[in-house]
């Protein structure tokens, strides 16, 4: 049933995209796509290193409410893209702006959800990065918003984009591999400890306000700004969504799985002595019908399972597969090997792809949702110290009011994630 309902809705929001962008393309069949940049530390700057080597492509604006890192930015455009690009400090300027065509939303977690509907509403594509959403309830609503707005929405799982792991899905669907009763996916950071800093004076060039958007306003502190907000649950979701997203969506993939039964977790900051809030320390299992998925991250440790700092691997009947920076490979079965290739480019190649032929792109936003939504049900076990159920398709948590509360979250006034798209 669910993958007859997942192909009915896959197939009309094609037939929408293909009905809206028809007469674009018709109309401007050889103009280059202009996408603006939302963010601009590591990921801004990735996505544009990308987005500029697409001959086809033009960056239209660069946004972020730190002006202190536009130079930076600034610098890494080639001399070829000869456009001087508008420099923007509220994202709202951009949505305003009929001739952009696309958003990069590479913006905090806390970012993403409003972002990227604010920019649908404003008829503008947009691929935005990992995880899709900072809590379950905003995946779902930029879901609505995507199905109705019709744009295309690419979301940052670019290992979707390659086709050695495609090939890794064909062979374990078709399979080869048997029953898969067990998964795992890990990471082992090697991070050093963000210590312990007190609040100061917001800096110079800086919109604190509008950087803190839909969270609570709190006094500045760098261990809540740059990067380290990846580790506070007002902004960010921890390890398990800033690179557990990644693992875990790959084994979704590789086993067409939908969605968890049970999720349990264990763990905590049980290795730094910092300001972080999220664990340094997890272990989560997820108990789909006929598979058990754990996700792993110690991030100080060196290396992980296999002497791998990043790896998935599926247990079956009939062998092992195992994905690390080798490629991938099965163990204990039909011996194959088959050595990694980026899809880096290739993903936002695809995202551009899509918009000028109204296909749907390879990591389409309900699939990035309900990766992004385990990783949100392994906190929420985490935080509430118990085990939870889950019923998809409801997508609520059974007989637990406070689990089911942090699904979503209270916003501040004008930063509010709406309840209707």
């Amino acid at each position: 049933m669910h993958t007859d309902r997942r192909s009915v809705l896959l197939s009309a929001t094609a037939l929408g995209l293909s009905a809206l962008t028809a007469a674009r393309a018709a109309d401007r069949p050889s103009d280059k796509v202009r996408v603006a940049i939302l963010g601009t530390r590591i990921r801004g700057k990735s996505l544009m290193g990308l987005f500029t080597q697409l001959p086809d492509v033009e960056i239209a604006a660069i946004c972020d409410p730190d002006l202190n890192l536009i130079p930076a930015m600034l610098k890494q455009l080639p001399e070829k893209h000869t456009h001087k690009p508008a420099i923007v400090q509220d994202m709202r300027k951009v949505f305003e702006d009929r001739t952009i065509d696309a958003v990069a939303n590479a913006t905090p977690d806390h970012w993403h959800a409003l972002g990227t509907i604010w920019a649908l509403q404003s008829g503008k594509h947009v691929y935005t990065e990992k995880p899709l959403s900072h809590n379950i309830v905003e995946g779902r609503r930029m879901v609505e918003a995507a199905e109705k707005y019709k744009k295309v929405v690419q979301v940052g799982t670019q290992r979707r984009s390659a086709a050695y792991l495609a090939e890794a899905a064909a062979y374990v669907q078709s399979g080869k591999l048997g029953k898969v009763p067990f998964a795992r996916t890990w990471i082992a950071g090697n991070r050093k400890t963000i210590g312990k800093k007190k609040d100061e004076a917001v800096p110079d060039k800086v919109d604190y306000d509008l950087w803190t958007g839909p969270a609570a306003l709190r006094p500045f502190n760098r261990n809540r700004f740059h990067y380290e907000w990846h580790w506070n649950w007002d902004y960010g979701t921890g390890e398990i969504g800033n690179n557990g997203i990644h693992g875990l969506d790959l084994v979704r993939w590789l086993l067409a799985l939908d969605a968890p039964r049970k999720i349990s977790s264990a763990g905590g900051v049980f290795f730094f002595d910092d300001d972080r809030q999220t664990p340094d320390t997890q272990t989560v299992t997820y108990d789909f019908d006929k598979t058990t998925v754990v996700w792993e991250h110690r991030i100080w440790a060196k290396t992980g399972v296999r002497n791998q700092g990043f790896g998935v691997e599926l247990i079956g009947e009939k062998g092992t597969l195992v994905v690390d920076d080798k490629g991938w490979h099965i163990e204990q079965g039909e011996e194959k090997a088959v050595k990694p290739t980026s899809g880096d480019l290739l993903h936002v190649r695809n995202f551009i792809d899509c918009i000028k032929t109204a296909k749907l792109p390879n990591a389409p936003i309900e699939e990035g949702h309900k990766s992004t939504r385990l990783c949100h049900l392994g906190n929420i076990a985490h935080r509430t110290g118990r085990t939870i159920k889950f019923d998809p398709t409801k997508e609520a948590i059974v007989g637990d009011e406070e689990a089911n509360a942090l699904m979503g979250r209270a916003y501040r006034k004008g930063f509010e994630v709406p309840a209707s798209v």
